[in-house]
Parts: C-alpha cells; sequence; structure tokens
C-alpha cells in the first residue's frame, strides 16, 4: 500500500461516528456563520495543538523558541493537566497534534501522553527537529501510537541546514530518522507515518531536488515542502527563495511586502480547531505563537466554558467583521501551498 494510502487509514479508523456528527455540527454553525456573521457555534473541535514544551535545543532565526524571546512564561505540559482535556475533549477530537513551540522531546512526559491519546483512538502527529532520536526514543516513539512523525530537514548539507536550523546538526536528523524508520520495520508498525518537511529558504531552495532523493533513501514516508514565516519580509532578506512559488510573501502594486493570501472575513480555524498552551490558556491558532490572544486558562475552566464562552466568541465575531484588524492574520499562511 502506498504510504499516503496508508496514512488515509489511519485517519479514517480515527473516525467515529460521534466524531463525525460533532464534524458536521462544526462544519455546518462555520458555514451559517460566513452567511450571517453571527459566530454560533454547535459542537467541539474537530483537531487541537497542544503545547508540549516551550523549551527547545536550536536557535533558529524567525522562531521565538529559538530566539528565546518569550514573554510568556516558559515550562513544560504537566500530565495531569493534559489528561483533563483529553478526557473532556476526547470522544469528540479526531486529531491532536503534539506541538506550538519548543521541542516536544524535550518533555520526558512527551511519549506517555502520546500513548494516553492513541489509547483513545485519536490520531496524534508531532513535530521535531530530531535531535533527540536515540535508539531508545525512536522505538518508544514506534511503540507509542503515534500516527505522524514530521522531522525538520531544511537541507542535505551541513552548511544549508544550519544555515536556518541554527546550532543543530543534519547528522543527527538523518540518524535519528533512520533509527524511526528501522524501528518501524522491527516492529512491524504502520505507525508513525514519517515526513522529512523541509522548509523552503533562500539558502536550501537549490537542494529540493537531494531532498528527494534523500527521503527515498532512508525510506521516510513522504517529503513535504514549506513556505517560510518572515516577521519582517524585504528585498534583502537572506531567508525569502528567490522561486516565487515557495515564498509566502509578494510585493504589491505599492512595492510592499505582504502574505500572498487574501485575508477573506472568516476563518475555519476559529470554528473546528484551537492551541493549548503548557500551561492551559486557550489561543485561537498556531500564529498567536506569544500568547496575546487568550481566551480562557484550562487551569480554571473546563474547555467547553473556554469554547464557548464571551471571550472566544467576541474574536470570532471580530474576525468575522474584519480579519485583517487582527494583528497575527496579517501574516497567516492558511491555505498557503505545502509541496510532496
Amino acid at each position: 500500500m502506498l504510504p499516503e494510502l496508508r496514512d488515509a487509514r489511519l485517519w479514517s479508523r480515527a473516525l467515529t461516528a460521534r466524531r463525525a456528527r460533532n464534524a458536521y455540527r462544526i462544519w455546518s454553525s462555520f458555514r451559517d456563520a460566513k452567511r450571517t456573521k453571527v459566530p454560533r457555534i454547535k459542537g467541539m473541535p474537530i483537531s487541537i495543538s497542544i503545547e508540549p514544551t516551550t523549551a527547545c535545543n536550536l536557535r533558529c532565526p524567525e522562531c521565538p523558541s529559538g530566539l528565546r524571546a518569550f514573554t510568556r512564561p516558559t515550562g513544560n505540559l504537566k500530565h495531569g493537566l493534559f489528561e483533563k482535556v483529553i478526557d473532556e475533549l476526547g470522544q469528540d477530537l479526531w486529531a491532536l497534534t503534539f506541538y506550538f513551540q519548543g521541542e516536544p522531546f524535550i518533555n520526558p512526559g512527551f511519549l506517555d501522553m502520546v500513548k494516553y491519546a492513541s489509547d483513545k483512538g485519536i490520531y496524534t502527529s508531532t513535530s521535531t527537529n530530531a535531535h533527540f532520536l536515540d535508539e531508545a526514543k525512536a522505538e518508544a516513539t514506534v511503540r507509542s501510537g503515534l500516527s505522524r512523525l514530521i522531522i525538520s530537514l531544511d537541507g542535505t548539507e551541513q552548511e544549508t541546514y544550519a544555515a536556518y536550523r541554527r546550532e543543530g546538526t543534519l547528522s543527527k536528523v538523518i540518524e535519528g530518522a533512520e533509527r524511526v524508520v528501522k524501528w518501524k520495520k522491527k516492529l512491524k508498525s504502520a505507525t508513525p507515518h514519517v515526513v522529512f518537511q523541509f522548509l523552503v529558504v533562500k539558502p536550501n531552495e537549490h537542494q529540493i531536488p537531494e531532498a528527494r532523493k534523500l527521503a527515498k533513501q532512508i525510506g521516510v514516508d513522504d517529503l513535504w515542502l514549506k513556505t517560510a514565516q518572515i516577521y519582517d519580509p524585504k528585498d534583502d532578506h537572506p531567508l525569502i527563495p528567490t522561486q516565487d512559488k515557495y515564498s509566502r510573501y509578494r510585493r504589491n502594486a505599492n512595492g510592499v511586502w505582504e502574505v500572498k493570501n487574501a485575508l477573506d472575513d472568516h476563518c475555519w480555524k476559529m470554528w473546528n480547531s484551537c492551541v493549548i498552551t503548557w500551561d492551559g490558556r486557550v489561543v485561537p491558532c498556531c500564529f498567536d505563537k506569544d500568547a496575546h490572544y487568550v481566551l480562557g486558562d484550562l487551569s480554571k475552566q473546563s474547555f467547553r466554558e473556554v469554547w464557548n464562552g464571551d471571550a472566544y466568541n467576541a474574536f470570532r465575531a471580530t474576525l468575522l467583521k474584519s480579519r485583517s484588524d487582527i494583528d497575527m492574520c496579517r501574516n497567516c499562511s492558511e491555505g498557503s501551498p505545502v509541496w510532496t
């Protein structure tokens, strides 16, 4: 079976009748909100992202974790808070991403949390720089039931890799990927679906063909090419690719750099998903990296109270009225292509 079909089968296995009914309620309420501009919501999220940690071993130049630039507290997600969230949402939740900021494998309880969610039939995924995938971690990752493992590649030579993944070592990434592939074969496991994610930036854009060869050589299931978020796009920016199709940005008629995507006054993510920080704060999406738009606190509220609360609905109403008035939305890549 082709790798992408195996991954699709994993997605379908996570879909129960209850999750399907919830997904339909969410989709229909989003459709109605676009038409009426009234932010009613009829179900619980289809997917969420939860942050295992804010810590990271690398210093990537466009990442708050890498820059050590957070104004919010840093720390590791605790198992008790995680169980509370999953116990409340698990029956309706289709997919769970263990990532927001930071390197997930730094949290010592990360894979135990993956197993807890996987045992409830939830499709689970994470993104890693792969520096912690020694033999023990690679085996434990496969045994955890993790559905998808995204590994940041970002170069096929150390120099180009380190242009973005600063203080990183490409050989560790390759070795980590090889170990996971090996343990999948040894344990005869269909999971995790292993993806090399290649963040296309100016120093590495010429290496896309080599990245495809490397992915095939190692035996990972897929290669994704992703556009990079740039906080201050400009003509001489060292990371914006020369190939336009790999850039999120363009100069408008006035010569000002802007995101290519149109900022329509609606957003599917505000109805189907959210992000939970390591300390239990709920924020709208992954573009709110420093948690400026906190819509609730799960250390004090249930998720349902937050999801249906006044703060969340006020945020949805603002977005339906004028999305461009929300700072984080102006750099949003929702709808930007990811190539395979």
